[in-house]
Protein backbone atom coordinates (compact mmCIF):
# COMPACT_ATOMS: atom_id res chain seq x y z
CA UNK A 1 0.00 0.00 0.00
CA UNK A 2 1.70 3.67 -1.21
CA UNK A 3 1.24 6.12 1.00
CA UNK A 4 -0.16 9.61 -0.64
CA UNK A 5 0.79 12.85 0.63
CA UNK A 6 -2.65 13.74 2.38
CA UNK A 7 -1.62 10.39 4.54
CA UNK A 8 1.75 11.63 5.55
CA UNK A 9 0.31 15.08 6.11
CA UNK A 10 -2.56 13.79 8.54
CA UNK A 11 0.37 11.16 10.31
CA UNK A 12 2.35 14.13 10.66
CA UNK A 13 -0.33 16.94 11.77
CA UNK A 14 -1.24 14.36 14.50
CA UNK A 15 1.87 13.81 15.70
CA UNK A 16 2.24 17.45 15.89
CA UNK A 17 -0.90 17.76 18.21
CA UNK A 18 0.15 15.09 20.03
CA UNK A 19 3.25 16.46 20.66
CA UNK A 20 2.08 20.18 21.11
CA UNK A 21 -0.90 19.00 23.89
CA UNK A 22 1.90 17.38 25.56
CA UNK A 23 4.33 20.11 25.76
CA UNK A 24 1.18 22.13 26.39
CA UNK A 25 0.82 20.22 29.48
CA UNK A 26 4.26 20.34 31.26
CA UNK A 27 4.25 24.37 30.62
CA UNK A 28 0.93 24.41 32.24
CA UNK A 29 2.25 22.14 35.27
CA UNK A 30 5.54 24.13 35.46
CA UNK A 31 3.00 27.17 36.62
CA UNK A 32 1.04 25.15 39.25
CA UNK A 33 1.86 25.44 42.99
CA UNK A 34 2.54 21.86 44.47
CA UNK A 35 -0.65 21.20 45.51
CA UNK A 36 -2.77 20.40 42.23
CA UNK A 37 -5.58 19.38 44.03
CA UNK A 38 -7.22 18.02 47.25
CA UNK A 39 -10.18 15.85 48.11
CA UNK A 40 -13.06 17.46 48.95
CA UNK A 41 -13.87 14.57 52.21
CA UNK A 42 -11.86 15.65 55.48
CA UNK A 43 -10.52 13.87 58.20
CA UNK A 44 -13.12 14.58 60.92
CA UNK A 45 -10.61 14.29 63.84
CA UNK A 46 -7.50 16.58 61.64
CA UNK A 47 -9.42 18.69 59.29
CA UNK A 48 -6.71 17.32 56.73
CA UNK A 49 -8.12 16.53 53.75
CA UNK A 50 -8.15 12.38 52.93
CA UNK A 51 -5.99 12.89 49.75
CA UNK A 52 -3.88 15.46 47.57
CA UNK A 53 -2.80 15.61 44.32
CA UNK A 54 0.95 16.76 44.34
CA UNK A 55 2.36 18.67 41.04
CA UNK A 56 5.10 15.95 39.82
CA UNK A 57 7.05 18.87 38.38
CA UNK A 58 7.16 20.80 41.97
CA UNK A 59 10.15 22.43 43.70
CA UNK A 60 11.40 19.84 46.16
CA UNK A 61 13.80 21.59 47.94
CA UNK A 62 11.11 22.13 51.04
CA UNK A 63 10.58 18.23 50.92
CA UNK A 64 14.34 17.54 50.75
CA UNK A 65 14.96 20.21 53.84
CA UNK A 66 12.07 18.56 55.79
CA UNK A 67 13.26 15.11 55.11
CA UNK A 68 16.76 16.27 56.03
CA UNK A 69 15.43 16.96 59.36
CA UNK A 70 13.58 14.26 59.87
CA UNK A 71 16.52 12.17 59.60
CA UNK A 72 18.38 14.10 61.98
CA UNK A 73 15.64 13.85 64.66
CA UNK A 74 15.38 10.10 64.12
CA UNK A 75 19.98 9.96 64.33
CA UNK A 76 20.17 12.07 67.41
CA UNK A 77 21.44 15.16 65.38
CA UNK A 78 20.08 18.04 66.49
CA UNK A 79 23.19 20.00 67.71
CA UNK A 80 22.42 22.97 65.60
CA UNK A 81 19.03 23.49 67.65
CA UNK A 82 20.57 23.93 71.09
CA UNK A 83 20.97 27.03 71.52
CA UNK A 84 18.51 29.89 73.09
CA UNK A 85 15.24 28.22 73.77
CA UNK A 86 15.25 25.42 71.78
CA UNK A 87 17.79 23.45 73.74
CA UNK A 88 15.02 21.85 76.15
CA UNK A 89 12.63 21.65 73.23
CA UNK A 90 15.80 19.76 71.43
CA UNK A 91 16.53 17.25 74.04
CA UNK A 92 12.94 16.63 74.68
CA UNK A 93 12.60 15.37 70.87
CA UNK A 94 15.30 13.68 70.92
CA UNK A 95 14.35 11.90 73.74
CA UNK A 96 11.17 11.05 72.61
CA UNK A 97 12.14 9.93 69.00
CA UNK A 98 14.43 7.43 71.09
CA UNK A 99 11.44 5.86 72.76
CA UNK A 100 9.40 6.40 69.84
CA UNK A 101 11.58 6.35 66.67
CA UNK A 102 10.15 7.19 63.39
CA UNK A 103 10.40 4.67 60.74
CA UNK A 104 8.56 6.23 58.10
CA UNK A 105 6.53 9.16 56.76
CA UNK A 106 5.00 10.59 54.14
CA UNK A 107 3.87 14.21 52.93
CA UNK A 108 -0.31 14.26 53.36
CA UNK A 109 -0.99 18.32 53.64
CA UNK A 110 1.45 21.34 51.72
CA UNK A 111 0.49 24.75 53.28
CA UNK A 112 1.99 27.74 52.46
CA UNK A 113 1.47 30.61 55.34
CA UNK A 114 3.43 33.65 53.71
CA UNK A 115 7.00 33.41 54.16
CA UNK A 116 6.35 29.54 56.13
CA UNK A 117 5.89 26.36 54.39
CA UNK A 118 4.01 23.50 56.97
CA UNK A 119 4.50 20.34 55.92
CA UNK A 120 2.09 17.59 57.13
CA UNK A 121 3.05 14.10 57.45
CA UNK A 122 1.53 10.71 58.64
CA UNK A 123 4.46 8.87 60.49
CA UNK A 124 4.92 5.05 61.80
CA UNK A 125 6.34 4.71 64.57
CA UNK A 126 7.17 2.12 67.21
CA UNK A 127 4.57 2.12 70.01
CA UNK A 128 5.83 0.57 73.16
CA UNK A 129 2.61 -0.61 74.77
CA UNK A 130 4.16 -3.05 77.58
CA UNK A 131 6.98 -5.31 77.42
CA UNK A 132 6.53 -8.19 74.51
CA UNK A 133 3.67 -5.72 73.26
CA UNK A 134 5.62 -3.81 70.09
CA UNK A 135 3.73 -2.84 67.40
CA UNK A 136 3.69 0.44 65.11
CA UNK A 137 1.46 3.66 65.53
CA UNK A 138 0.29 6.29 62.85
CA UNK A 139 0.21 9.52 64.11
CA UNK A 140 0.13 13.18 62.28
CA UNK A 141 2.97 15.49 62.82
CA UNK A 142 3.85 18.63 61.00
CA UNK A 143 7.69 20.16 59.85
CA UNK A 144 7.55 24.16 59.62
CA UNK A 145 9.65 25.47 57.42
CA UNK A 146 10.89 28.86 56.28
CA UNK A 147 13.34 30.22 53.66
CA UNK A 148 16.12 32.33 55.36
CA UNK A 149 18.52 34.32 53.00
CA UNK A 150 17.92 31.59 50.17
CA UNK A 151 18.45 28.75 52.27
CA UNK A 152 15.61 26.40 53.83
CA UNK A 153 15.24 25.98 57.56
CA UNK A 154 13.18 24.39 59.72
CA UNK A 155 11.82 26.05 62.31
CA UNK A 156 9.39 24.20 64.12
CA UNK A 157 8.70 20.31 64.40
CA UNK A 158 5.58 19.38 66.28
CA UNK A 159 4.50 15.65 66.84
CA UNK A 160 2.33 13.66 69.70
CA UNK A 161 4.16 11.36 71.31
Amino acid sequence: MAFTRTHIGIAAGAGILVVGVFVGYLWWLSNQGPVLARSDDHDPLTGLPVSIKMNPLRDRSTEKAANKFLREIRDDALSKWEHDYHKKYAHYICDSEAQHPLLSWELVEWEEAGPLIVLHYRGKREANAGPGQAGIDQDLFTVTVARKGGELLVTKYDANY
